[in-house]
């Protein structure tokens, strides 16, 4: 009697360590199967910049889906920045852009960003830059 009890703990702890198993080992194969896209760069200096002329910042990506990637929206943190960004569908193995052009109108520190959305993932991806503008002699 002793040793069925025995078996059946244990064949109770098998099988409750086997079903604990298969969900982390489903969350992996999720994991490895979501987002694509690799930036080149996230958050660029650039370095001094001369008042009131604009500069203009590109990030590049590469799409490693399976499939088209469209941008759908891209907006900058505040209105001295102008955006641009790749229109067509991006195929995958490709290259797009976004370019952020700030108009560098008043001088001293700034960090701006730029949020991207696409078609790819879930989470917009905040780009972001900083320098700053040397005032005009």
């Amino acid at each position: 009697m002793k040793a069925i009890k025995i078996s059946m703990l244990a064949l109770t702890l098998g099988l409750m360590s086997f079903s604990t198993i298969n969900p982390v080992q489903n969350n992996v194969a999720k994991v490895a199967t979501t987002g694509g896209l690799v930036w080149k760069a996230e958050s660029i200096d650039v370095g001094e910049i001369p008042q009131g002329t604009p500069k203009t910042i590109e990030y590049e990506f590469k799409n490693n889906t399976d499939k088209d990637v469209l941008i759908t929206n891209v907006k900058p943190a505040c209105g001295c920045t102008a955006a641009d960004y790749t229109k067509t569908a991006i195929a995958p193995g490709k290259t797009g852009y976004v370019k952020a052009t700030y108009n560098a109108a008043a001088a001293g520190t700034f960090n701006k960003s730029v949020t991207v959305t696409t078609n790819a993932e879930e989470t917009p991806k905040v780009l972001t830059f900083k320098g700053t503008v040397i005032a005009k002699s």
